[in-house]
């Protein structure tokens, strides 16, 4: 078995993984050495990879160190697909891994990675299995917080499910704005996308997944823990 540690800008995700199948998984803001050892207790971890976009503790680091073999993500580490990002220090590990969860599922297919979270991240992997980049762009919290923050009267609303596109109320106006903006933005970049990478596979996944899957024109795959899938195969490709 093996343990993978995702920790994100607001949550931390920890999964343990056998033979590419997910058997354990917890999500969890401020994760903390109590919540590793709670999670690893009474499994049996051969090896483990942590992927770190904010600061953590050494103590988890060296908890798990002492227990397995143990990757820590970075800029050297080895990755089954070739990395063409022009900045590779400042590549969000998220992001990198996302490219290498494609390529685990669709090693022959151009894919896009649409990765909707705290921001709204577009990752590409070619079908000679290139990593190029993408873009990054406010994810929903995000937009309508800055509404918030920049006028003097705008409520701070939260993100609900809704398919409105004249908003009978304030609250109902901001909602139809941010959310239909955003399935605006993803489908037009999808569409400029596939005018450049024919035949293309897209994914989306990401916590705020599910405001778009059913209202996106363009057909995608719904890969929940796309990031968690990348990381095992990375841990995979180094352990061999």
């Amino acid at each position: 078995m093996k343990l993978i540690i995702d920790i994100g800008n607001t949550y931390s995700k920890i999964a343990v993984i056998e033979n590419k199948k997910v058997l354990n998984f917890l999500k969890i803001k401020d994760i903390q050495l109590k919540d590793i050892e709670l999670f690893v207790k009474n499994k049996n971890i051969d090896a483990a990879i942590i992927s770190s976009v904010v600061f953590h503790s050494e103590n988890i680091t060296a908890f798990i160190k002492d227990k397995c073999f143990v990757i820590e993500l970075n800029k050297e580490t080895p990755i089954p697909i070739s990395n063409l990002y022009k900045t590779p220090d400042s590549l969000g590990k998220d992001r990198l891994a996302a490219a290498v969860g494609a390529y685990s599922l669709f090693p022959e297919d151009n894919v896009l990675i649409i990765d909707a979270g705290t921001c709204i991240k577009y990752d590409f992997k070619s079908c000679l299995n290139e990593y190029l980049g993408g873009a990054i762009s406010p994810g929903l919290k995000m937009r309508l917080k800055s509404l918030h923050d920049f006028t003097a009267k705008l409520p701070l609303c939260t993100p609900i499910k809704i398919n409105k596109l004249i908003g009978s109320t304030t609250e109902e106006s901001i909602l139809s704005g941010i959310i239909n903006g955003t399935i605006a933005e993803i489908d037009g970049i999808i569409e400029q996308y596939k005018k450049h990478f024919k035949p293309l596979k897209i994914i989306l996944s990401g916590g705020d997944a599910n405001y778009f899957d059913k209202r996106l024109k363009n057909s995608i795959f719904a890969v929940s823990n796309i990031v968690l899938l990348g990381l095992n195969e990375i841990l995979d490709y180094n352990a061999k």
